[in-house]
């Protein structure tokens, strides 16, 4: 239980702190982070495996229809998260991807309804509603809908469900879903090429080097989860997941210095409401199920 539960506590921290990193190539376009953090992340996984010797598993998923079709979804909805992601923290939104990370659970329950014919409880229901409202109120606020924090909550929830249809562990899975994007960032840096726009190949040595690092940037939060995952229950998970979009509207307030208005706090404040109540409901109904 301890070890688990401090194997949560450094990925989450890992993904909290992640706006820092990419920060450093704030003058790179995203869509060319992305390309690299698609292949490093392979490069880096590919030795981990090899290490491992499990690559005989990689041939059994790519050989099922089934899989190999929820990892073709898994992998392109990871990279559209990780694409948002970059591009909304190097465009000074962090507070958004802050809200996109609260948002995430609560989306989760209604995707579970749509999808895996799940039943929330009046709780949960409660918590969701409540999650709306904010919402509202943060659109109404930034007088746009807030888009980067929806499509954050949108694209990783979807991801959880295509994850659903996979049995594999960390390694091998983020190894297969940077597989089925990896043509795809080898051909954007093709096309780079041709039409000279590279920007990272021209970056200095030192920060080169700092980029080739997003592989392991990208895989140890990751593999510290699933060992966390093995270990915890999910509602103590629950709990400690928070810690991640907690720390990021920390640093988009005091780092990045991200204007935050009285508005957007009560906002903010609907959210860690719903997650409450969410969080009290999931618990009560658990004890209920163990109690019959």
């Amino acid at each position: 239980m301890n070890n688990g539960l401090v194997n949560a506590i450094i990925a989450y921290i890992m993904w909290g702190v992640l706006p820092l990193y990419w920060k450093l190539f704030n003058h790179v376009p995203a869509g060319e982070i992305l390309s690299h953090r698609v292949v490093w992340s392979f490069v880096f996984m590919g030795i981990l495996v090899a290490i491992q010797r499990r690559w005989g598993e990689m041939k059994r998923i790519l050989a099922n229809r089934t899989q190999l079709l929820a990892l073709t979804a898994s992998g392109l909805l990871i990279a559209a998260n990780w694409l948002i992601f970059i591009w909304a923290v190097n465009n000074g939104h962090v507070v958004e991807t802050s809200l996109g990370y609260y948002l995430n659970p609560l989306l989760n329950v209604l995707l579970a309804v749509m999808f895996l014919r799940e039943k929330p409880n009046r709780g949960q229901w409660l918590a969701i509603a409540i999650a709306g409202i904010a919402v509202l109120i943060i659109a109404i606020d930034y007088g746009r809908f807030p888009w980067v924090a929806i499509s954050l909550a949108v694209s990783f929830g979807l991801y959880g469900l295509a994850k659903k249809k996979i049995a594999q562990d960390a390694s091998v899975g983020l190894l297969s879903e940077t597989a089925v994007v990896l043509p795809i960032a080898l051909g954007y840096w093709i096309y780079l090429g041709i039409v000279g726009k590279t920007t990272a190949w021209t970056l200095p040595t030192p920060m080169f080097l700092e980029l080739l690092l997003s592989g392991v940037v990208t895989a140890l939060p990751l593999l510290f989860f699933a060992r966390a995952a093995a270990r915890l229950s999910l509602s103590t998970l629950g709990f400690v997941q928070y810690i991640g979009p907690t720390i990021m509207l920390v640093l988009s307030v005091f780092v990045f210095k991200e204007s935050v208005s009285p508005v957007l706090l009560v906002g903010f404040g609907f959210i860690w409401i719903a997650l409450i109540v969410y969080a009290t409901a999931s618990i009560r109904a658990t004890k209920l199920a163990k109690a019959s």
